[in-house]
């Protein structure tokens, strides 16, 4: 297999909410999909709107997987995120959005965002998010007008879990943007892992779902040979 490149597309979004919640990447979400992609021998390059050193949440320095990251050639790098404008999504083979609380403020409603979901979509790439990623594929539009995620079986962070989290900070409640949009929305018990795989579209629950996620990428890539 030549080598393949998958692009992470995070957050800028420091805060979130009417209470200034600290926010950003969820630590996990983007170190245990890496790890899997690493040692898959696939390369990984980083986007984010604003370009830059992407902030960070959820950091857990009893976690092995994240404390190599943090330590790692690979997180120095993506302190230089390129600034999505500037970045074909066509020279890469996947595009993949980690979650965290930080999407749900930049994320959710880019404009460049948007366009390099379709954009990837409609060159046949493939589209993976975890947890609040997932949010990047709400409001896109296919050619027809209709949502990218009309009758796709996916998942993403519940409406439970959002409860017990984060309800009073985020903008929405993504659940029920992506079944407003049409999307065929699964979700296991809350913080328990999930993947579901339609097609080119790869989609984990949440932080549980990482490594999962990063795993359904390499065989989605290895299909493609």
């Amino acid at each position: 297999m030549t080598v393949k490149h998958v692009l992470f597309i995070l957050t800028n979004a420091a805060e979130i909410g009417p209470n200034k919640r600290r926010t950003g990447y969820f630590y996990p979400e983007v170190a245990h999909p890496y790890e899997v992609l690493d040692e898959a021998g696939i390369a990984i390059e980083y986007a984010s709107p604003k370009g830059g050193n992407p902030p960070f949440d959820g950091y857990d320095e009893k976690d092995p997987t994240q404390v190599a990251f943090s330590k790692s050639v690979a997180i120095r790098r993506m302190a230089h995120s390129r600034k999505l404008s500037e970045v074909d999504v066509l020279d890469y083979d996947a595009i993949f959005f980690p979650g965290g609380l930080g999407p749900m403020v930049d994320i959710a409603k880019d404009p460049d965002v948007k366009q390099a979901v379709l954009r990837a979509w409609n060159g046949g790439k493939i589209v993976a998010a975890v947890c609040h990623g997932p949010v990047a594929l709400v409001g896109v539009r296919l050619d027809d007008g209709a949502p990218l995620v009309r009758g796709k079986r996916m998942t993403g962070f519940s409406n439970d879990e959002e409860n017990g989290y984060a309800r009073e900070d985020v903008p929405f409640m993504l659940e029920d943007a992506l079944r407003e949009e049409g999307a065929d929305f699964s979700s296991a018990p809350p913080w328990q892992e999930k993947l579901v795989v339609d097609g080119r579209l790869i989609t984990g629950q949440n932080p549980a779902s990482g490594a999962a996620v990063g795993k359904a990428i390499v065989a989605a890539l290895r299909e493609a040979g």
